[in-house]
């Protein structure tokens, strides 16, 4: 067990867009021997036309290469989520549920013969209630580190600041990574916190380039002009864009070593599906 762990994070996935700009960036790193990893994650909670993540879904993603996936408050707006999320090797949904709810919030991976620990959680400011995420870290991370060298945490948060506090807090304990999810929209605040712990505010999205955070934006303006509920519809733009994040950990301690953005956009309209 020694040596170095390359992770890849992938930001929401959104949609049908989403799900192709992942599998053409996955396909090329296929082909490239030096920029594989040893592990890839992805969030999918908008996976499924922007909202949930069918069983089709998980599995054609699942085909792609992506161990892991994390999830957010949207995990649920699929109902045949409820058929399979406890019979998924890979599907995390946020730990910070109440007990009893359906699926797990965290799991643990064998890499390259060390383990490696994926928490999904969920904020609370601007956001629905859910159990505290400072507690469970402050009761579980101890048994969790245990277990696992390497602990990622996907912290699926509206509020900046909410997110660079938790991402701060979680270095105390020695977490390896909080990567921000949930607005969409890549932030240039990478960085490893008291010398330990991989952030950044948000990871980003995998989608339509020309869009409202991967929705159409005739849709998006209906709803934001009128204050009237209106029905979002993913994007299909060809222009499509992919964001993650590239990690290097220390298989031993933990440690995060760098991180880098990745900030993709390409015009896939002549490239057959």
């Amino acid at each position: 067990m020694t040596g170095n762990i390359k992770v890849l994070f992938i930001g929401d996935i959104v949609g049908r867009p989403g799900r192709n700009a992942v599998k053409h960036y996955l396909d090329a790193l296929h082909s490239c021997e030096e920029q594989k990893y040893d592990f890839v994650i992805a969030n999918v909670e908008n996976a499924s036309h922007g909202f949930g993540l069918t069983e089709k879904n998980h599995n054609e993603l699942a085909s792609y290469g992506i161990d892991c996936f994390t999830s957010g408050n949207h995990i649920w707006d699929k109902k045949d989520i409820y058929a399979y999320i406890n019979n998924s090797d890979r599907l995390i949904r946020p730990m910070n549920y109440p007990k009893g709810t359906y699926g797990v919030g965290y799991r643990i991976f064998d890499v390259k013969n060390t383990k490696i620990a994926v928490m999904s959680m969920l904020g609370r400011t601007f956001m629905n209630p859910v159990d505290s995420p400072w507690e469970i870290i402050e009761n579980e991370i101890e048994k969790i580190k245990a277990q696992a060298p390497i602990v990622i945490i996907d912290f699926h948060a509206e509020a900046t600041a909410e997110k660079i506090c938790f991402a701060k807090f979680c270095s105390e304990y020695k977490v390896s990574a909080v990567f921000g999810t949930h607005t969409h929209v890549q932030t240039a605040d990478e960085k490893i916190i008291n010398d330990y712990t991989a952030y950044i505010t948000d990871a980003g999205f995998c989608g339509a380039y020309d869009s409202v955070i991967g929705m159409g934006y005739e849709g998006s303006l209906k709803r934001l002009k009128t204050s009237i509920p209106e029905r979002f519809d993913v994007d299909e733009n060809s222009v499509l864009e992919f964001n993650a994040v590239s990690i290097g950990f220390d298989a031993v301690s933990g440690q995060a070593q760098s991180i880098e953005r990745i900030k993709l956009i390409k015009d896939y309209s002549e490239v057959k599906e």
